[in-house]
């Protein structure tokens, strides 16, 4: 037996393993990094989070990851260079908080990368029939094995495209494992560049369990904050609260086929973008709102696409809460607007169960590269893939 294969024998077999999740969204603020102890496997499965932090991208690896994200037209030069160089950029990161936590990385079994999503192309958004849907992530996952020396697991997308999926949102089976109740019927809503959700209605199997992208979450707000006002994001919600929300913007924004799609389905800034934003703008002649206008209406459409694909989808009436996690819950104005459109369902932090909010996605990719080294294929329910599956793809150190 090769020496890999018996290493990934004894991790497999461990009453317990350390699994560092790694997670950098579309908004590309930073790369999370979880530290979760995590022991047995599908429904057995449980999770303990150890350490959590998030390490913000400078200037400059914003800028190249920038140069290549959800364009169409690229240098294939600059894309061949930057994706093992964010890999090993990523490998530093992991080390960095290693050090910090007093962690040494011969303690690590495993780590868990999702990489940089730099193009989403589900197939109800690309006219191509010879192609299906297709996504691609970057940052190396060797690079990332080889400088930590830690088996890594990536690439988990992959798969749930193969077998019929759009490769989004993957986060149904951490939710399903982690966040299912008995008594409650739950919605977990994450808002990050894209928003997705959730739906756990009590005691119902895997199988049963719908989880949708809704649209646009952080995404067109921070691409305007960035583009216009030379800020990363609107903190707080400071811009959109002394604005008023346009009804004519409102509509345009609103009036994408997208919106009418059956759920499950997937999107990204490939669609939802200044270019979206612009097209909106001139359809309702509201090119010369303020920016303050302009926030605003964003923030309200955000919300209320979040919770008109919820309200399509399953009957609100039965919903006892809503967990929020993402670096929308942060947005009081978008939190108050989710609240009003939410009458008599509780609107609260992922923290009121105990799970911090902002470690979430990298806690989930954790437990996909767990169930793929100690578990089994798994029947992901509410979406298109074919047959039970298991995903993401294995980098030895050596």
């Amino acid at each position: 037996m090769h020496s890999n294969i018996e290493q990934l024998y004894k991790i497999a077999n461990k009453a317990s393993r350390k699994v560092i999740g790694l997670m950098s969204g579309t908004s590309m603020d930073g790369l999370d990094i979880a530290l979760c102890e995590i022991s047995g496997s599908g429904i057995t499965t449980k999770l303990n989070l150890l350490q959590h932090t998030t390490v913000p991208y400078d200037a400059f690896m914003k800028e190249q990851i920038l140069s290549v994200f959800s364009k169409d037209n690229i240098s294939l030069q600059q894309l061949c260079l930057i994706h093992p160089w964010l890999g090993s950029q990523h490998a530093k990161m992991i080390l960095k908080a290693l050090q910090g936590w007093g962690i040494a990385m011969e303690e690590v079994d495993l780590i868990a990368s999702h990489g940089q999503t730099i193009y989403h192309a589900p197939k109800s958004l690309h006219p191509n029939d010879e192609f299906g849907s297709a996504t691609l992530q970057i940052g190396e996952a060797d690079h990332i094995a080889v400088e930590t020396g830690i088996v890594t697991i990536s690439d988990f997308r992959q798969k749930h495209i193969a077998a019929g999926g759009e490769g989004a949102p993957l986060s149904v089976y951490g939710d399903y494992i982690l966040f299912a109740s008995k008594e409650e019927n739950r919605v977990l809503l994450n808002i990050g560049g894209i928003s997705n959700f959730t739906f756990l209605p009590a005691g119902v199997p895997l199988n049963e369990i719908l989880s949708s992208d809704t649209g646009p979450g952080n995404t067109m707000m921070d691409a305007y904050t960035r583009t216009y006002l030379n800020m990363a994001f609107d903190k707080d919600g400071l811009i959109a609260k002394v604005g008023k929300t346009n009804s004519k913007l409102l509509a345009a924004l609103k009036g994408n086929t997208f919106f009418v799609l059956p759920l499950p389905k997937t999107v990204g800034p490939e669609l939802f973008n200044l270019s979206y934003l612009q097209a909106a703008q001139k359809i309702s002649n509201t090119t010369a709102i303020s920016h303050e206008d302009v926030l605003a209406t964003l923030n309200q459409f955000t919300a209320e696409t979040i919770v008109d694909a919820m309200r399509n989808s399953i009957s609100l009436d039965i919903v006892n809460t809503v967990y929020l996690s993402g670096g929308g819950m942060h947005n009081p104005v978008l939190f108050e607007h989710l609240v009003n459109l939410l009458p008599g369902i509780n609107v609260v932090s992922l923290q009121d169960i105990g799970v911090n909010p902002d470690a979430k996605e990298a806690i989930l990719f954790a437990l996909l590269a767990n169930e793929a080294v100690a578990g089994e294929a798994m029947q992901i329910g509410g979406d298109a893939t074919k047959k039970p599956i298991t995903m993401g793809k294995i980098s030895f150190p050596n």
